[in-house]
């Protein structure tokens, strides 16, 4: 079970997690997020970050020459889109790094959008519908995606936490990779709490 820390925007606790057994560091390009990373990370120190962790630039509805920009200038691995981009928009991204497809559920049907994205991601990431597209610590039904045939390897988010993580450990659904965190472990928005993420890794 792979592990992506998501939304940090401080250069010193980057470093610090750095260290510690992830898979995935999220940054956050959307300016209207509390975690909006913020240049947190000059061009140099992106690529201080131990190689075996893949750096992931989640964006929203954002200018693809601004998201290949942003991918050149921090060494970006994969690139999470959270809004409503067209299929042609990811097809032009793939070319160039490997794309997470954020599906944000509300209820079953929401699951569905996979069909259109299918061939223009490597990942999918589920994720609670909010109007602030995610960080709301808010936890959808995780069992509606065991009644649907995914066929990528897929993250789930929203809302987990120490208390739940053990329920997503015994969820049985073909391709879930990882689980992504966020809101649940933070001192304030941005700021990981370190203990937790290890209390997690531990779990």
């Amino acid at each position: 079970m792979q592990i992506k820390v998501c939304g940090l925007n401080n250069r010193d606790n980057i470093f610090a997690i750095s260290q510690m057994k992830i898979n995935l560091l999220g940054f956050i390009f959307y300016k209207n997020s509390p975690r909006y990373f913020n240049n947190a990370l000059s061009f140099d120190e992106a690529r201080q970050i131990p190689k075996h962790i893949k750096k992931v630039g989640v964006f929203v509805n954002e200018p693809i020459y601004s998201v290949f920009n942003s991918i050149a200038h921090y060494d970006l691995d994969f690139v999470q889109l959270h809004g409503e981009e067209s299929i042609d928009y990811c097809r032009d991204l793939l070319s160039s790094v490997k794309i997470i497809k954020t599906i944000s559920i509300k209820d079953k049907s929401s699951i569905l959008k996979i069909q259109n994205y299918s061939d223009v991601c490597d990942y999918f990431l589920f994720d609670t519908s909010t109007p602030n597209y995610g960080g709301s610590g808010q936890a959808f039904n995780w069992h509606l995606l065991s009644d649907i045939v995914i066929n990528k390897p897929f993250f789930i988010s929203g809302g987990v936490s120490l208390d739940n993580v053990s329920e997503l450990k015994n969820l049985s659904i073909k391709n879930l990779i990882g689980l992504d965190v966020n809101s649940k472990f933070e001192i304030n928005p941005g700021l990981k709490d370190l203990e937790k993420i290890q209390q997690l890794l531990k779990k």
